[in-house]
């Protein structure tokens, strides 16, 4: 067990997830670092999210297979937890924490980690019964359960956690409809080249893309959802509708204390805040790429487990660095998936496949004006991330020809 220590920081994390679980876990990785306190707002021990939508949701995974660490962890590494409680206010000036619970914790460095909660649907009939939002372990469970005594399910969204709900119930046997506002599900992500592979695999399993539509009602029958109301007048039936349509930074208590806010945490490459005792990461912090020169907040499972080793690192004293690209992935069907990088705008047009796309296995690389490779994205084939990341990385043009050629090795693909 490690010991409190007078001369290293008393460290305070703010956040019951992933992140908050890896910051703790980073400070303990190299010994002594002081008292650590991590608030969670939610009574479950930190765990990663992923299977919510996945393994869990299709009662693959038990909790105990996603919870980052058991309780006996943090009594060993004389973690102090402090779970199903909010921190309300930080007060930079005294460096405390005020919680629900009427405490005041003292920090030196302050680790904020929390996360961000589903984007709400504005329309009338959203507060029914059986509609449902995706974020914790007890929201999957209630999804779990209503999935399997739903006769036909509607999701209003078509992003990744629409796509995944979508899979698994049509795995449970359930009709299933898609409420997507773009012509394409992931078309903003994706372009419309890639995004096509997404909409025909889930056709090819039953599901109802209903593409260019928005809800504008969702109707009910004595206070249970019965279908949604399109905004083009027409009606899904649905006695179990699933919201996923992006999610909101939880930054007020950022925002209250004065930390500087842009679309998220304005952190540093250490992931520092304006304030300098305050670390930001995961769903929350807005951290400069430079590989691909931009800032970016991403909303990833990589993200968490990946950035408070260096927030803590750096809180610490240390010179650490965010140097890692933006990564997810996804498992649909048959069909999983990494993704690498960031691209947008007239970058999605311009993707060069290796592989098969019909088959639906294949890498796709998304260029920039210049040919620099700015994404790519493995579909049912492994072990290339690494060679994504020197891409990427490298900032260096490509040949479009040699790099869609799967008999040329990635590091011949540069252009001359």
């Amino acid at each position: 067990m490690s010991a409190s220590n007078e001369n290293t920081p008393r460290l305070v994390i703010v956040g019951g997830g992933l992140a908050g679980a890896k910051a703790a876990e980073a400070a303990r990785a190299d010994g002594d670092t002081g008292h650590v306190t991590l608030i969670g707002q939610e009574e479950e021990l930190p765990y990663e999210r992923p299977p919510l939508s996945k393994g869990y949701l299709q009662d693959n995974e038990s909790r105990d297979d996603f919870t980052v660490h058991d309780r006996q962890w943090y009594v060993d590494n004389n973690i102090t937890l402090h779970l199903n409680t909010r921190a309300t206010a930080i007060d930079t000036g005294r460096h405390t924490v005020h919680t629900s619970g009427g405490d005041r914790i003292s920090y030196d460095k302050l680790i904020l980690a929390t996360g961000s909660t589903p984007r709400r649907l504005d329309v009338p009939g959203a507060d029914l019964d059986g509609v449902h939002y995706l974020r914790t372990v007890d929201d999957s469970t209630s999804l779990r359960a209503a999935i399997e005594g739903a006769e036909q399910v509607a999701i209003i969204g078509g992003g990744w956690i629409g796509l995944e709900v979508a899979a698994a119930a049509r795995q449970a046997g359930k009709p299933v409809t898609v409420i997507v506002r773009d012509d394409l599900p992931l078309a903003n992500v994706l372009g419309a080249q890639v995004a096509s592979v997404f909409a025909e695999l889930h056709r090819e399993h039953g599901v109802d893309l209903r593409v260019d539509s928005e809800a504008a009602e969702i109707l009910g029958r004595n206070g249970t959802a019965s279908g949604v109301r399109l905004t083009d007048g027409h009606e899904v039936d649905a006695d179990l509708v699933v919201i996923g349509i992006g999610a909101v930074p939880n930054l007020d208590l950022a925002e209250d204390a004065g930390i500087t806010i842009d679309n998220g945490v304005l952190v540093d490459d250490s992931l520092r805040s304006s304030d300098a005792d305050i670390h930001a990461v995961g769903d929350i912090a807005n951290a400069p790429y430079p590989a691909l020169d931009v800032r970016l907040r991403v909303e990833h499972w990589a993200t968490a487990l990946n950035q408070p080793p260096v927030a803590v690192a750096a809180a610490l004293g240390q010179d650490a660095r965010w140097t890692e690209l933006p990564y997810f992935f996804s498992d649909q069907y048959d069909l999983g998936m990494e993704y690498l990088g960031y691209a947008t705008g007239a970058e999605l047009d311009q993707v060069v496949i290796r592989g098969d796309i019909e088959k639906r296995e294949f890498i796709a690389y998304w260029l920039d004006a210049e040919n620099k490779v700015r994404a790519g994205m493995n579909v049912n084939v492994w072990d290339v991330v690494d060679d994504a990341k020197a891409l990427i990385n490298s900032e260096r043009p490509v040949d479009p020809a040699k790099l869609a050629d799967p008999d040329v090795p990635f590091d011949q693909t540069y252009a001359r």
